[in-house]
């Protein structure tokens, strides 16, 4: 028998905590860590963009990245594959950069008068594959409501106020965001190319706020609408797929929840209008006759914000350069199983039957990718 001094007793008890502990908790789980803070630790980088620029090229399975707590003014492209973002917490962990469509683009290269276009606004920018982001904000902090609030004639409102926070170029799929909050306020989320999944996540803003030709799917998150610095009637748009036809899938939206700030009013608010996007052809530069829009929204939840008809036109450039308008009706606009007060059922609200709402299922718009 052994007997232990009563001295070595809190010693031992310690030392099998700390073994166990080390076992249950990798020492380092994350290849790169962000902060505000310098440090000499290896892999240790004070800018988004840094720990970026030191990650492989063409890595097979995901490099994790790790931002601390804090706010990173940074304009951000992801072109690398299998890059993970997670951030301490999704309203402590915020990238933002304030461009707009309109604004002198200010990139390296950038000639005198070139402007960010919609997509050169975002703050971040994904041209890859297997991306994904958790537990952090990524914002577009373009002052839309002042703006907005100007007088149309006023010498300081500036036009193309497009600003998009995501955006999905083209090359992008596979892509994930769980758990993140997407802020700005017209076209906050530009969904352009490739497979998307959000899940359990806020995308906020008023004007075509989540919009593409990409197939992105929506599940449990909260799509809210924000105010406008001016009346407007429409008060803004939900959504403004411009799917290919050749596409079955668009904007889906699952067991979501579409809220709104409290200065919205009700009865204010289409799910979305049809984007036809100027292209070039052949024969011309006109609205693409193919971009037949989609979006569903099934089991969701809906605020009296959101209108009696649901849906609305949006204007064209025909082939002679006139305006056209496209309706809703020509789209591929659904719901099934809508609830809240803002659900209705009606001729302009087309439902989808039991069975065409079994084709909406997580692992059939996501087809051979399991994620």
């Amino acid at each position: 028998m052994i007997f232990y001094r009563p001295a070595i007793i809190p010693a031992l008890i310690f030392l099998v905590l700390l073994i166990a502990g080390c076992a249950n908790q990798p020492l380092s789980p994350y290849d790169a860590v962000v902060s505000r803070t310098n440090s000499t630790t290896e892999n240790h980088f004070t800018s988004i963009a840094a720990a970026l620029e030191a990650a492989p090229n063409n890595a097979t399975k995901p490099y994790r990245i790790f931002i601390h707590a804090g706010e990173y003014y940074e304009k951000i492209i992801i072109a690398k594959p299998n890059i993970h973002l997670i951030g301490a917490s999704k309203n402590n962990t915020r990238l933002y950069y304030d461009a707009y469509a309109g604004q002198q683009a200010t990139f390296a290269g950038a000639t005198k008068g070139q402007i960010w276009g919609t997509s050169g606004s975002a703050t971040l920018t994904v041209r890859t594959t297997g991306v994904l982001l958790q537990q952090l904000t990524v914002e577009n902090s373009f002052d839309f409501l002042r703006n907005d609030a100007l007088e149309p004639g006023a010498t300081e409102r500036v036009g193309n106020t497009q600003a998009v926070a995501l955006f999905l170029d083209i090359g992008s799929d596979q892509f994930i965001a769980r758990e993140v909050n997407l802020l700005g306020y017209q076209d906050t989320l530009y969904v352009n190319s490739g497979r998307s999944w959000f899940d359990k996540s806020l995308i906020a803003g008023n004007v075509d706020y989540i919009f593409g030709r990409g197939n992105a799917v929506f599940t449990d998150s909260e799509i809210k609408t924000l105010p406008r610095g001016s009346a407007s009637t429409p008060h803004g748009y939900v959504t403004a797929p411009s799917t290919s036809i050749n596409n079955f899938y668009g904007l889906t939206f699952i067991n979501c929840k579409l809220t709104r700030a409290d200065s919205v009013a009700d009865n204010s608010v289409p799910l979305g209008r049809p984007w036809h996007p100027t292209t070039q052809f052949a024969d011309g530069r006109y609205a693409d006759p193919n971009a037949i829009g989609k979006a569903v929204f099934i089991n969701s939840w809906m605020d009296a914000h959101i209108t009696t008809d649901g849906w609305y036109s949006m204007s064209g450039t025909a082939k002679d350069g006139s305006k056209i308008h496209f309706l809703p009706e020509d789209s591929r606009f659904f719901e099934f199983n809508s609830s809240g007060p803002g659900a209705v059922i009606n001729s302009k609200r087309r439902q989808l039957s039991n069975a065409e709402a079994k084709e909406y299922t997580l692992e059939k718009i996501l087809g051979d990718w399991q994620p």
